[in-house]
Parts: structure tokens; C-alpha cells; sequence
């Protein structure tokens, strides 16, 4: 349902196949150009047979599929961190058990707390990437090793209840990893490829890691469906390939620590320490805008988060086969490549933001179009309990038009970030600025989810009504049990799901009344009022 990494920051409303923690292009932005610096200068003042020699992925075969792989394995506990609220949702649990885990999705939105310490303390014997990302990834591999062994009484076998505040603590740590060694890999993938190659690092972590989450997720899902894998056995088949990936990568691979090999891109970022760096995010937040920036990309998804957290776990929860959902997720990567591509045309120039109002009435619009979705699927229930063709073709219809204008509002502040962060300081400004916006995704999630079951009322009725509990409530998977048990159904008088849909779509029109201004305000200002360091005057 939810992870991190260069994918959509927006969780996917039906069907997870993309990650709420989407990263930007920590180098995305172009560093200040030296005319003299050979690197940067066109064909005709450069030797014709430099130039020809800085063409093409020749030499670099190996590093690309390096690279792709170790972003594979960054995927994999995402994924699986995204399957877990699916099994959860058979097991009964409550709305506010589901919040209390999506608390798992939040290391790679706070993970500039510590990248800091990633990228400035190290082992330079040993690399300095080396340095976090083989120790990382064999924590990574040691915790799905322990996982496989206790995870099925975590989630609750023999029907006892599931053990959210263990589930949630194990893939935290899952998740915490697996940031930081998104860190470490970003950094090394400078290093690793190239100068005229670098441009493949970023190709490298979105294909890495939509194919590492498909695999921990919508792969697990249809697998452990058919009954042909357990989530035991899932964990520690992974674990086992981290151990053994990264003592390859331990022994054969080395960083490059000749300074006259290193990209363009790691020579004109500034090498700060630890201080310097913390320094730096201090004086970025002091700028006058950044106050307004802050508020606006923490407060911008409170209208979607009904639609964005709680669809998917209502649609199982009224009859959708959870292998179904997952696998919907399959025609849309082809749309999720080819949208932002298309979407880019009209973000380019001074005005990208401008996509990302017009794009804000439409989602919520589709919150109320995703609440009525749930509300109407028990009608298209067949009698063998399974859902006729045409419904999972309306399901990708009304997703590809969500998926439409969740990809303008995400590119379109991508064009933003990277028009406004200080060019000297590129990556550390444009990180600032995507973890501030995966934040202000995960906690309204986190709170849709929690206020879900405070406004949801369930009584139980029928069965033997002196031994239910006297209130006759059907509050989590306790007394959702104990109601069955004793011959009883839980109904629901009140769906908080609609209540919330309503809420939301109500409180993104009323935030868009501020934020409308607000956000063409932050647009029209100059480029200089951005700048942290100075440099000379430009113009918007």
C-alpha cells in the first residue's frame, strides 16, 4: 500500500503499486556551469575523439546492472511493508491498528534527519558508501531472517489477535534500512558510473524499485493467494539472497577514490560535514518563503487521504479478492512511465505550478468517485462470491484517471523544487524539500486511517446476546470475534468511510481557497528570494 523511494509520493488509492515516499533527483538540479570546464563545453571545443569517447554506456554495462539490482533489493521490504495491511484487513483488525502500523512508511520521509551522517562519516579504507551500505544491507537480511521466523504469530495464527506494535517495530527497522541504504546507493551511484553515464543513476532507482516493489508486493500477494508461498518462507528467501548479494558486493566491488574519476555531479557538490550540512537546512528553513513552503506541502493532501489510505482496505473489506487488487496494479506501470514523460511538456518554464492547481479538484472530486466505487461493490458480487470482469475494468478506468492527476501534481512540484532550490546546493535543498512533502502525505494517511474506526459504528446482532459484550459493539478484531463466536454479525449502522470521504473533499476546497493564493504567491517570487548562498542576481 505505502513505501518509499523515487515513485509517486501519492499512496496509490486502489491499487499500491506506487510508493507514497516517491524521492526527487537529489542532484536534479543543474550545478553552475564553469565555460572554461572542458566537461561542459560543446563538440567543437572539445577533441573529436573525447567527445566520441564520452558517449555511450560502453564500460559501464556492469556498474548500470549493479546499480539496478541494488535498488531491486531496496524494493523488496517496501513492497512487502505494502502487503501487510492487506493480510491485516482479513484478520479483522481495526482502522486505528491499521494507522498504528502505517507508521512503518515514515523513515523515508524523515530520512534527512540523518543522511547528514551517511554522507559524512565513513571508513575510507573501506569506501564510503562501502561503508554504510554493507553493513545496512546485512541488517536488512539479518531482520527478514528473524522476521520469517516469528511473523505468522506476529499477524496472529491459530486466531489469536495480530501483534501490530511488532509488526510495526520489524518493518520500521525494515524500513529505516532500506532509507539508508537509499542513501548510501544514491551517493555511490556519482562514483560508480561515468561522468556522461550519471543521468542512468536516476533510470536505474525508478526501474530498480518498481520492480523490487512489485516483487515484495504485488508478486507476494498473488503467490500467497494461490497458497503457493507463506510470508515465513517469502522473508526468508529474501534474506538470504541479502546476505549473500552483499558479500559479493563487499569483496568484488570497489568505490572509486581517485578524485580525477569522480561525475561532474559529485565534484560540484559541496563536501560538507555534519555541522555544515545541519547548518545549511537551518539557513534554508530561516528564508522568509520557506515558512509558507513548509505549510503549503504539509497540509496540501488532507483532501486525498481518505481516498489515498483507507480505498483499497475497504474494497477487500467488502468482498475484492486482495490477489485481484494487487494484480490491477500490473497495466498501470506502462501509464506510470509514460505520464510524467507526457506531463513534463507543460511544467517547463516559470509557472509549473499551475498543473498542480488545476489538477487538485479533479483528485478530490475522485475521492467522492472512489467512496461511491466502495459503496456500489457489493452490488456487482456474483453469487460465487467473485466480481465479473467488467468491474475490475471499471476499477482500472476510474485509477488511470486518478493516476493522471496525481502525476501532475507530482511533476509539476518536481519542476518547482528543482526551479527554486539554490543550485549551489542542489541536493541537500531538493532532499529538504521531498522529505517535507512525503511528510505531509503520511500524516493525514495516518490519521484517516485512526479516525476511520472513531466515526465507523458496528453493532452485533443476532447470536447469543448474553454472552456478546453489553454495548454490543464491534470495535476491532476482538469483539468482532467474540460477536461470531457466540453466533452474532457485526453490522454497520454508521460508515465512517463516507463520513470521511465527504469531510476530506470539504477540506480540500477549503485549504485550495489559501493555498490557491498562496502557491501563486511562492511561484511569482524571485529566484533570488530562494538562495541560501550568495551568487549573482538572476531574474525569474
Amino acid at each position: 500500500m505505502r513505501g518509499e523511494s523515487r515513485f509517486l509520493d501519492q499512496k496509490a488509492s486502489i491499487m499500491p503499486v506506487s510508493l507514497r515516499g516517491r524521492k526527487v533527483e537529489d542532484e536534479g538540479v543543474v550545478p553552475l556551469i564553469n565555460e572554461n570546464d572542458s566537461r561542459h563545453q560543446s563538440p567543437d571545443k572539445m577533441g573529436q575523439s573525447e567527445y566520441q569517447e564520452k558517449k555511450g554506456i560502453k564500460g559501464d554495462e556492469l556498474n548500470v546492472a549493479v546499480l539496478l539490482f541494488l535498488y531491486v533489493l531496496q524494493g523488496i521490504p517496501l513492497g512487502l511493508a505494502a502487503a501487510i495491511p492487506l493480510l491485516l484487513t482479513n484478520r479483522h483488525v481495526s482502522y486505528k491498528d491499521q494507522a498504528q502500523f502505517s507508521f512503518a512508511y515514515w523513515p523515508f520521509s524523515i530520512k534527512l534527519l540523518w543522511a547528514p551522517i551517511v554522507d559524512s562519516c565513513f571508513i575510507s579504507s573501506f569506501g564510503r558508501r562501502k561503508t554504510w551500505l554493507v553493513p545496512v544491507q546485512y541488517l536488512i537480511g539479518i531482520t527478514m531472517l528473524l522476521l520469517s521466523a516469528n511473523v505468522d504469530f506476529y499477524l496472529g495464527e491459530h486466531d489469536q489477535s495480530p501483534n501490530i506494535v511488532a509488526l510495526t517495530g520489524m518493518f520500521f527497522f525494515l524500513n529505516f534500512l532500506a532509507a539508508t541504504q537509499d542513501i548510501a546507493v544514491d551517493g555511490w551511484a556519482l562514483t560508480m558510473l561515468q561522468r556522461h553515464n550519471v543521468g542512468y543513476a536516476s533510470t536505474c532507482n525508478s526501474v530498480g524499485q518498481t520492480a523490487g516493489y512489485f516483487l515484495g508486493y504485488v508478486f507476494y500477494i498473488g503467490l500467497e493467494s494461490y497458497g503457493l508461498v507463506t510470508l515465513s518462507g517469502f522473508l526468508f528467501f529474501w534474506g538470504i539472497v541479502f546476505l549473500c548479494a552483499t558479500t559479493l558486493v563487499a569483496i568484488f566491488k570497489h568505490e572509486v577514490t581517485d578524485k580525477t574519476k569522480l561525475t561532474s555531479a559529485e565534484e560540484n557538490h559541496p563536501d560538507l560535514g555534519v555541522v555544515e550540512t545541519y547548518t545549511l537546512l537551518w539557513k534554508i528553513i530561516k528564508l522568509p518563503l520557506m515558512p509558507f513552503m513548509i505549510l503549503v506541502l504539509l497540509t496540501s493532501k488532507m483532501g486525498f487521504s481518505a481516498a489515498d489510505s483507507v480505498t483499497s482496505l475497504k474494497l477487500i473489506e467488502q468482498g475484492v479478492p486482495k490477489d485481484k487488487l494487487a494484480m490491477l496494479a500490473v497495466p498501470m506501470i506502462p501509464l506510470q512511465i509514460l505520464l510524467p514523460l507526457v506531463i513534463s511538456r507543460y511544467t517547463v518554464g516559470s509557472k509549473p505550478m499551475n498543473v498542480y492547481l488545476m489538477a487538485i479538484v479533479p483528485r478530490l472530486i475522485l475521492g467522492l468517485i472512489f467512496a461511491g466505487l466502495v459503496y456500489v461493490t457489493p452490488m456487482f458480487m456474483l453469487g460465487n462470491g467473485q466480481f465479473p470482469l467488467y468491474y475490475y475494468g471499471m476499477i482500472v478506468c476510474i485509477y488511470s484517471v486518478h493516476q493522471i492527476f496525481a502525476n501532475c501534481m507530482f511533476v509539476s512540484i518536481m519542476a518547482f523544487f528543482a526551479r527554486v532550490s539554490d543550485p549551489a546546493v542542489g541536493g541537500t535543498y531538493m532532499t529538504m524539500l521531498n522529505t517535507l512533502t512525503n511528510l505531509g502525505g503520511n500524516w493525514p494517511a495516518t490519521l484517516a486511517l485512526w479516525a476511520v474506526d472513531s466515526i465507523t459504528v458496528k453493532e452485533c446482532q443476532g447470536g447469543d446476546r448474553e454472552k456478546i459484550a453489553p454495548s454490543n459493539v464491534c470495535d476491532g478484531a476482538v469483539q468482532t470475534d467474540l460477536c461470531e463466536d457466540f453466533g452474532g454479525t457485526c453490522v454497520v449502522l454508521t460508515e465512517g468511510y463516507y463520513i470521511e470521504s465527504v469531510a476530506c473533499f470539504f477540506l480540500g476546497l477549503l485549504w485550495l481557497l489559501w493555498g490557491w493564493r498562496t502557491i501563486k504567491w511562492l511561484q511569482d517570487a524571485n529566484l533570488d528570494e530562494w538562495r541560501v548562498v550568495e551568487t549573482k542576481k538572476q531574474k525569474v
